[in-house]
């Protein structure tokens, strides 16, 4: 009997304890709904700001990336972007950038924006805010940056991709044939590119003597990648001499502690073969149109 009774006990105990961890769990949905609501419903402003405010919005953004950003360098030239915050009810929730100097001088261009997830229900929004703050004309988005990329599918038009974005995925075993590539600039000057994420490295390719192409890895973007470019004269093209050279400049570029990547347009079908010969992958468009 005594048994019986210290059972129903324990029954009745772990019944009431799940009554309350229901009830719990209610009052935190509720909690969440109306936090989300709220958040809906705050207003949402775009304000002119230093680069150095949304910093930590721009270390955020980097680590989703988590790849080479094209124009990450940007920020760091002095004139050549706006750099917006994206508040709601005063407090900055993400950031948009708009390119106004160098190349995009007189040609106002979105090329950043980014928002904390929690806000990302009011991306397009958000983006119309920013939109009509900085009157951007056109945007330059890297396709694999899915917000952005979202809005300048939906808000731009005349879209086409610039280049193709490339990442290192295998480490090849390509023969020399006889090329040697040497290095160009100094060791010194490399490494102080390097530490300034500014200017970079070149290397010469050499064939019984003579040079046949030359290449280099640029530092200017976020770390730790190191962007490489090269070019084979035309008598000596469609030899494996450009794949071979650009083997050689990713192992450069790793013995620096950087991390190799690369681009080129979509169009050139000798530079996608070359790059891939050598080891990258295409995972990203640079798209550019109006909006």
């Amino acid at each position: 009997m005594g048994e019986g009774r210290g059972q129903k006990s324990e029954d009745r105990r772990r019944k009431k304890q799940k009554q309350s961890t229901g009830t719990k769990r209610c009052h935190q949905q509720l909690q969440a709904a109306i936090i989300h609501f709220l958040m809906m419903k705050a207003a949402a402003t775009a304000r002119l700001c230093q680069a150095g405010e949304v910093l930590p919005l721009r270390a955020r953004y980097r680590e989703e990336m988590n790849c080479q950003i094209v124009h990450d360098s940007i920020h760091q030239r002095e004139g050549w972007m706006l750099c917006y915050a994206l508040e709601v009810e005063g407090t900055a929730v993400g950031f948009g950038s708009i390119a106004i100097g160098g190349p995009w001088k007189d040609k106002p261009t979105v090329s950043e924006f980014y928002l904390l997830p929690d806000y990302r229900a009011r991306a397009f929004e958000l983006f119309e805010v920013l939109l009509e703050a900085g009157g951007p004309r056109f945007f330059e988005a890297q396709s694999n940056d899915s917000l952005f990329t979202s809005m300048v599918l939906t808000y731009g038009r005349e879209i086409a991709s610039e280049k193709v974005v490339f990442r290192d995925h295998s480490t090849t075993m390509l023969a020399a044939n006889g090329a040697i590539m040497r290095r160009l600039t100094a060791a010194e000057e490399i490494q102080a590119s390097l530490d300034e994420r500014r200017g970079g490295g070149e290397w010469l390719l050499e064939l019984e003597g003579n040079p046949v192409a030359k290449g280099g890895v640029l530092f200017h973007y976020n770390r730790p990648y190191g962007d490489i470019y090269m070019e084979v004269s035309e008598p000596f093209r469609r030899r494996g001499l450009g794949s071979f050279l650009v083997q050689e400049l990713k192992r450069a570029c790793y013995e620096l502690g950087a991390v190799p990547c690369a681009r080129c347009s979509p169009d050139n079908v000798p530079s996608r073969r070359t790059l891939q010969r050598a080891g990258f992958v295409p995972f990203a468009h640079m798209l550019i149109g109006v909006i």
